[in-house]
């Protein structure tokens, strides 16, 4: 029965107008999320999002949220090339040491995705711009990316799609696990991850992301206790400690042109030709970019991609 009255009419319009856009949008609802400064709730939908840290915008398009500003990567002048298709257009609002305040600001953020090594000092003066969410995560640990993928998916009410992204990770782990154990024998995989600068060559730790992933596909990494305890690499080494990095298998990444170059008058070198991994041909050039700054779903892709396209021929 439809009614006359003025009165209800209004009431039925409104309640149809409200039914009508619910069921064509569904609102997020509220989150709160346990953060290193305390909990932070995020109300309802995000639209504008500032990424401060390489994991987090990688976790953000793993989602299918595209961020309106991140900071540079190490060793680059933009956001890091894998993910460059994907962020053409981005603002970039600083570096991993320091964030522009200014220009994050200028793009008046819902929310902002930081580091949990994000600085107090920093934090209480971001969290006045927007809710700022800073993971709980310490120190270097293999699976702390997950835990920071799964954070900020929560803050993005993409928590459903990040599972999806994470399974998909764990099945393409097994399945290069497969291809290592029949392609390389157990008492072979020892593994070092390196990475050329300028200065020289650092040895990654073996508790890092990546590092993570390769213990998980079969390797054994280790870092000849080149480096010290929660630290993320050694000093670099001398012509004297190449052997340091010597194994049945070199992991060598560069960050950009500088370390190339420093590497190509390296591989000259008599004492880096001595390495028995060289003389086996068991180096594999990696991208640092991804191999020892990024983390997150999508680098955990890019890196699986690399260690299954690099594996010896089947035995």
């Amino acid at each position: 029965m439809t009614s006359n009255h003025p009165a209800r009419r209004g009431l039925s319009l409104v309640f149809s107008l409200a039914m009508a856009f619910g069921a064509g949008h569904a609102f997020a609802e509220a989150r709160t999320l346990d953060t290193a400064y305390g909990p932070v709730t995020v109300d309802g939908d995000v639209e504008r999002v500032v990424t401060l840290y390489e994991g987090a915008l990688d976790s953000a398009y793993a989602v299918g949220v595209e961020p309106v500003g991140a900071i540079m990567t190490r060793g680059g002048d933009s956001v890091a090339t894998y993910l460059q298709d994907r962020a053409d257009g981005i603002n970039i609002v600083g570096t991993a040491r320091e964030t522009n305040l200014e220009a994050v600001v200028a793009l008046q953020p819902d929310i902002i995705l930081a580091s949990s090594r994000l600085p107090k000092e920093q934090y209480d003066l971001l969290s006045k711009v927007a809710p700022t969410l800073v993971p709980t995560t310490s120190g270097f640990k293999p699976d702390n990316w997950r835990a920071e993928a799964e954070f900020f998916a929560k803050a993005l009410d993409k928590e459903d799609e990040m599972q999806q992204a994470l399974t998909d990770v764990d099945a393409h782990i097994a399945e290069v696990a497969r291809t290592v154990e029949a392609r390389i024998p157990a008492d072979e995989r020892d593994a070092v991850l390196a990475r050329w600068m300028p200065q020289g060559p650092l040895i990654m730790a073996s508790t890092l992301f990546s590092t993570g992933l390769l213990e998980a596909t079969g390797f054994t990494v280790g870092d000849a206790g080149a480096v010290k305890a929660n630290r993320p690499h050694s000093s670099p080494l001398s012509q004297e400690n190449l052997n340091l990095m010597d194994g049945d298998w070199l992991f060598l990444a560069t960050l950009n042109t500088e370390g190339r170059d420093a590497l190509a008058a390296a591989e000259k070198s008599p004492a880096y030709n001595r390495l028995s991994v060289v003389e086996k041909g068991h180096v594999i050039p990696v991208d640092g970019q991804i191999w020892t700054s990024a983390t997150g779903p999508l680098a955990a892709q890019s890196i699986l991609d690399t260690i299954e396209s690099q594996l010896p021929d089947a035995r």
